[in-house]
């Protein structure tokens, strides 16, 4: 609290220079005012004083993660301002001063945007913007609701979708470049977490995700996020937020999502509003924290809608844009002395950012030289990814600690199917091995394989979770479609593994099914398979509408459809051609499964007709269900099964590489039309 406390002082004795008349803008910052009608007219600031160099004596710790920075500031108001962070006063032109930090410097000139509208491309969204961001500091982009905010940042960071287009440079480090991963980090407004998951565990699991090497190095990194995020003391917390999980409050999952960018140490941070829907209280403490992080030297660029007098005192630059037109770039003081300088002076008692109307900056092509020989530094390199072995695995382990946790969508699903499978397996129990209790038979596996198969709809919110998780750490290259792909697949083995078995067992002795132990690991086996594909069709509809109402409606639908035409209700062979038999009959796993049990179950069996005549199991069952006598035909079925589980998985793949990112980059564009209108 004193350090927060201090930081509202020191913006009380700056907002308060700003009034006074013998604080000036410096006229080496090339950035003016206009009042409203006077447009073509710059109001200039005379007798304005020209700040001097300031000594600075930068240290860069071994490893390049941390800065330590000795400072003799000129400008005592100047020196309040940027307490905790590297001062920036403007320099001479032709003063060039080399500073080794962990970050590096950002210029954007003359940016703009336009975003394709469904004919042609839009208004611009950005419009000739200018500024930059130097290590050690928090640049804000700041600006009313609809202002292109989000545009900016996402054009500076390079990650605009393909259908927007961006005129400019942007230079790193004075070298026109884009950003390359694990050069910088990108948190976006709404970020999905992993409620069953502790904070430390989260992030653990992310820094294996990103990066290469083994496991045990990359516990330093994550304590390392912890402590810089100031999320120390929830660290052993689960994140929660569903499953009945209370977890943390807003404020320290917010801190969670910018932590787990840190983990790969970037040099430059891109945040989203860090503030989004966070209170008064716990805006200052997140503002208090990335300040503390701006001080080890990372560049700090975020935007902000609003702000409160406490926080607005820590911002270093700032951004003002209105309609995607940059206002004002400069320093904190600096536009406060501009606003008091043209006659708008912010009351004491009233918020900076509510007070700023309307600012607007020219001739930047000083800055940008000034920031080329001030800010030289390498080039950045892209880091190396942790391997897709290791993604799977690490994605596979983290589902499985997920199931194990998640009561709601595993444990309660196992419970429903073993209460299912006992209300089947009662209802049908007792038939015996005659004639006539072929027909029951046949109905009893149609409505275990048919119930069971459409009780597995319960898992959609679980893996509309997966998706949404996947779509998050894609955006930020922590993954791919494929990698989740493979960790899914391996996760849900035994999950749906222990299902078939429970549910078989329980089944297989009600009602009284032939004996024999190959007998019995077949039909655990086609029902392993029977789950599995249905897993995938519940994958494919889930990725395809990434809505928990329109994808439950959709498999109910589909579900129903496959039912009737599975040849129970009415023989395969005397189906509709046109639709039901062709395709729908062929496309319904319930067909291949139910027939394959149920030639396990008569293939090879014989039954007495009278007391001299008998007829074979396939005779006897051909009139209630179209079985085949090959002795193989319950293995194609089977192959089959398997068949249709790759070919749903190829559709998720598709899915997640083209539709999912599209919806996630569609989502973005939304966004950035949001906050320009």
């Amino acid at each position: 609290m004193e350090e927060i406390q201090s930081q509202s002082e020191n913006y009380r004795s700056s907002s308060s220079s700003a009034s006074s008349p013998a604080s000036r803008v410096p006229s080496s910052n090339f950035f003016y005012l206009r009042k409203p009608g006077s447009l073509r007219q710059p109001i200039s600031f005379e007798d304005s004083p020209e700040w001097e160099d300031t000594d600075a004596d930068v240290r860069v710790e071994e490893g390049g993660d941390s800065i330590n920075a000795a400072t003799t500031p000129v400008s005592p108001s100047l020196s309040k301002l940027n307490s905790g962070s590297l001062p920036s006063p403007p320099m001479p032109e032709a003063a060039a001063v080399t500073r080794k930090t962990a970050g590096a410097s950002v210029v954007w000139k003359d940016l703009a945007v336009t975003i394709k509208g469904k004919r042609k491309y839009s208004d611009k969204v950005v419009k000739s913007s200018n500024g930059y961001a130097l290590p050690g500091t928090m640049t804000v982009i700041m600006g009313p609701a609809k202002s292109g905010k989000s545009t900016l940042l996402r054009a500076i960071a390079g990650r605009l979708h393909p259908s927007a287009k961006m005129y400019g440079e942007v230079f790193i480090n004075g070298a026109k470049t884009r950003l390359l991963y694990g050069s910088y980090g990108f948190v976006d407004r709404e970020t999905t977490l992993i409620g069953s998951l502790t904070v430390r565990e989260y992030l653990y699991y992310s820094a294996l995700l990103q990066l290469p090497g083994f496991f045990c190095q990359k516990k330093s990194v994550v304590e390392e996020a912890i402590q810089a995020m100031s999320l120390g003391d929830y660290a052993n917390k689960l994140i929660g937020g569903h499953c009945c999980m209370k977890g943390l409050a807003r404020g320290e999952r917010r801190r969670v999502s910018i932590a787990r960018e840190l983990v790969m140490r970037p040099r430059i941070l891109f945040i989203d509003e860090p503030l989004y829907h966070l209170d008064s209280v716990s805006a200052l403490l997140m503002m208090v924290t990335l300040k503390k992080l701006a001080s080890t030297g990372c560049t700090l660029i975020f935007t902000i809608y609003q702000s409160s007098t406490e926080v607005f005192g820590l911002f270093d630059r700032i951004c003002l844009l209105s309609n995607g037109n940059t206002l004002f770039f400069g320093e904190t003081l600096a536009c406060l002395q501009h606003f008091s300088n043209a006659g708008f002076p912010c009351p004491i008692m009233q918020s900076p950012s509510d007070h700023f109307l309307r600012a607007i900056n020219t001739d930047f092509d000083r800055i940008i030289a000034m920031c080329k020989n001030w800010q030289e530094g390498p080039l950045l390199k892209s880091k190396g990814k942790a391997s897709n072995a290791t993604r799977i695995a690490v994605l596979t382990w983290r589902s499985l600690l997920i199931m194990s946790r998640e009561w709601k969508y595993y444990w309660l699903r196992l419970i429903l199917y073993m209460i299912l499978t006992l209300c089947i397996g009662t209802v049908f129990s007792g038939l015996g091995h005659s004639l006539s209790s072929v027909v029951k038979r046949v109905a009893a596996i149609f409505v275990f394989v048919s119930f069971t198969s459409l009780l597995s709809i319960a898992g959609v919110p679980a893996l509309l979770k997966e998706v949404k998780i996947y779509a998050s750490e894609e955006s930020n290259q922590h993954s791919g479609a494929l990698v989740f792909l493979f960790g899914q697949l391996l996760s849900s083995i035994p999950f749906l593994f222990l299902v078939s078995i429970s549910s078989s067992l329980v089944f297989y002795f009600l009602i009284g099914l032939r004996d024999g132990f190959s007998l019995l690991m077949y039909f655990v086996l086609n029902f392993f398979m029977c789950l599995f594909v249905n897993e995938g069709l519940l994958l494919a509809v889930t990725s395809l509408w990434q809505n928990i109402f329109w994808s439950i409606l959709t498999l109910v639908t589909i579900h129903v459809v496959m039912m009737l035409s599975a040849g129970y209700l009415r023989i395969r062979n005397e189906l509709p051609r046109p639709v039901w038999k062709y395709p729908l009959s062929y496309i319904a796993f319930h067909t291949y499964s139910i027939q394959g049990l149920l030639e396990n179950e008569y293939l090879g069996t014989n039954f007495a007709v009278g007391q001299v005549r008998t007829i074979s199991g396939f005779q006897a069952l051909h009139s209630a269900y179209d079985i085949s006598q090959s002795s193989n035909s319950k293995w194609e079925n089977l192959l089959v099964l398997f068949l249709m589980a790759i070919g749903y998985r190829i559709l998720v793949f598709v899915l997640l590489h083209f539709h999912v990112r599209k919806n996630v980059s569609l989502h973005r564009i939304w966004q950035c039309r949001k906050s320009t209108t």
